[in-house]
């Protein structure tokens, strides 16, 4: 044996030492696993993180090796989070009274559901009552830094802060228009003059605004802090909370500038629904729609039914198992993922050029109808006018402005757009189309105004 295969031997022999000890240290994780889940504890403990990367950085002599040995340990400690998290929520991470036993519940949510994206595996804890023990599900033992707006019940944020160890909670003005730059620096600003560091967090209380905002301002705030997202209206809810886009709008460019940033965690309370306004609850079913008329042909069936939807906490756990199998494909959205984007290259559009008088979900609604079959649409049509959805455009909307707001689609493809087709129910497919098709596809939209 030369000296190059002696000095390989040995990195074997401590390689196998690694991977007996690796099996040993994962074991102990398992057992910490089931401790938190008896005592409902979170996975994610900075304090211990910060006092395990101290103790190993005194252990190593070589002051060269310290900051590498660290890194190691960083990276064993996130293997460790994601298999607690895997282990605490069995096959599942969508956590409901049904999977846990025991939390208050009107209706427990059918089964436990998973959501794990790449190297990154987070809870989505949904149940009645859950705003009320969040610091038992979400770890809060830290500053907290809460956004929520001005059209939310001001006591779901202080419920909230109440649970954390030192919260500051932040109020931006309701709407669209705070997705902004300028709102942006200023949230970033006031987490500065919090005192906010690496090992602390952002909440999110409110819809998808808030949510998106605060998401992108976490992402950016010390290079990156946690996030947990509590949404407040039944559009998050089904769709916008889970899956780690984040963004403002700029220029007059929805979603332009933004990050993917996955949360800690979702906690979804849908006792909060019930302060909600009619319209936004439409607006929140138009993205459950998609949902269903893209995946899950049963799932569109209970639209259908006369006699409603069913329990609403189940039509959330419907919807979630969509997104997170999808999420879980593609996170960053370079492939299955876009078929979320179903009636949004037109709604957005619309939703631009109406200047407000369209919310979201309503644009999204009016953007399907096009992109759709015709056995579909008939079928679609009776749906958006049970749940309050809009089929028409009622006042006057040039498309030539929804057309500009189109132009910058992040789908686009040089002249070609990338949009989203359904041609039975529960299923999709990918179809390219021009500028002027685009056009046409608009006049699907009944009530538009084409005569430029």
């Amino acid at each position: 044996m030369n000296d190059l295969q002696r000095l390989r031997a040995g990195i074997d022999r401590i390689d196998g030492e690694l991977a007996r000890l690796f099996e040993e240290r994962m074991a102990a994780a398992a057992e910490i696993a089931a401790w938190k889940r008896e005592n409902g504890r979170p996975v994610r403990d900075p304090a211990r993180e910060r006092e395990v990367l101290d103790r190993a950085a005194a252990r190593i002599e070589d002051p060269a090796l310290r900051p590498r040995f660290a890194a190691l340990m960083e990276a064993l400690m996130a293997q460790s989070r994601e298999y607690q998290s895997g282990l605490l929520d069995g096959a599942a991470g969508i956590s409901s009274p049904a999977c846990r036993g025991g939390g208050p519940a009107s209706r427990p949510v059918e089964g436990c559901l998973s959501h794990g994206t790449p190297g990154i595996g987070y809870p989505i804890f949904l149940e009645r009552g859950a705003l009320s023990r969040a610091a038992s599900l979400l770890d809060l033992d830290r500053r907290v830094f809460v956004v929520t707006d001005d059209g939310v019940p001001a006591r779901y944020a202080e419920t909230l802060a109440a649970q954390c160890r030192a919260a500051t909670v932040f109020t931006i003005p309701r709407g669209e228009a705070s997705k902004s730059p300028k709102m942006l620096t200023a949230l970033l600003e006031a987490m500065l003059r919090a005192g906010l560091t690496r090992g602390d967090c952002a909440v999110a209380v409110g819809g998808g605004v808030v949510g998106d905002l605060t998401g992108l301002a976490a992402a950016l705030c010390l290079r990156g802090i946690d996030w947990y997202n509590v949404p407040t209206t039944l559009l998050a809810m089904v769709d916008s909370s889970v899956g780690g886009k984040t963004a403002v709008d700029l220029d007059g460019v929805k979603n332009a500038v933004g990050a993917f940033w996955q949360p800690r965690a979702v906690l979804i309370d849908p006792e909060l629904l019930e302060t909600l306004p009619p319209r936004q609850l439409s607006n929140g079913l138009a993205e459950a729609v998609k949902m269903a008329l893209t995946h899950d042909a049963g799932l569109f069936a209970r639209f259908e039914d006369p006699a409603g939807y069913g329990p609403v906490e189940d039509l959330i756990a419907a919807c979630l198992r969509i997104k997170t199998a999808v999420v879980a494909a593609d996170e960053r959205d370079h492939g299955v993922r876009q078929a979320l984007n179903f009636g949004h290259t037109l709604g957005h559009g619309l939703e631009a050029a109406a200047g407000g008088r369209l919310l979201h979900g309503e644009a999204v609604a009016l953007g399907m109808l096009p992109m759709c079959a015709s056995e579909v649409r008939a079928r679609l049509l009776p749906v958006l006018e049970r749940l309050g959805l809009p089929t028409s455009v009622n006042f006057d909307l040039d498309p030539e402005q929804a057309i500009a707001a189109i132009c910058h689609d992040k789908k686009r493809l040089d002249s070609r757009f990338v949009t989203v087709f359904v041609p039975e129910i529960g299923s999709w497919e990918f179809r390219e189309a021009g500028l002027n098709e685009l056009r046409g596809l608009l006049t699907g939209c009944e009530g538009v105004r084409h005569d430029c």
